[in-house]
């Protein structure tokens, strides 16, 4: 089964490293808990939070939607808490998603992208990806492989290897 997330505010940094991950992660900066909850429900979304009260609702208790109270502030730890409570893998579909909106990303050939990305990119770079949403482009730069050696060490932390 494919899990799908929904970030509450209180941990939207976590929203990003699930993205990265390959993970449908919905992040909502404001939105009152009933909504939340009833789109989780709706959705089949886990909801991810720092809200008690979110995980004392009677729904939660009863199993209708599943909740993870994260216990840090640090969005590594968190990460690194929904790994090991949900078995998640890191590593199948990594930098699949759009970081900033969500969406799938689709392959770009070099000359689709030519004047999106900077003149050093172009001539370095052979493979990008493209949010068809918001038309970010991605590639595997220096702030890629940070990335990837960061998901890197926090699956090695869940697996115990660490």
């Amino acid at each position: 089964m494919d899990i799908a997330f929904i970030i509450d505010s209180n941990a939207g940094k976590l929203a990003r490293w699930l993205r990265m991950m390959g993970y449908d992660t919905l992040f909502f900066n404001d939105i009152e808990d009933g909504h939340l909850v009833d789109m989780a429900m709706k959705q089949g979304r886990v909801v991810v939070t720092r809200d008690t009260q979110i995980a004392k609702r009677r729904v939660a208790a009863n199993g209708d939607f599943r909740v993870v109270l994260t216990r840090d502030d640090d969005p590594r730890k968190q990460l690194l808490q929904v790994m090991k409570e949900l078995n998640l893998d890191c590593r199948e579909r990594q930098f699949t998603r759009c970081l900033e909106c969500n969406r799938r990303l689709v392959p770009r050939s070099r000359e689709e992208v030519k004047d999106l990305v900077p003149p050093y990119v172009f001539g370095t770079q052979s493979q990008y990806m493209q949010c068809p949403s918001c038309s970010r482009v991605y590639w595997q730069g220096t702030h890629w492989q940070r990335m990837k050696r960061a998901l890197e060490e926090i699956t090695a932390a869940s697996s115990g290897r660490a």
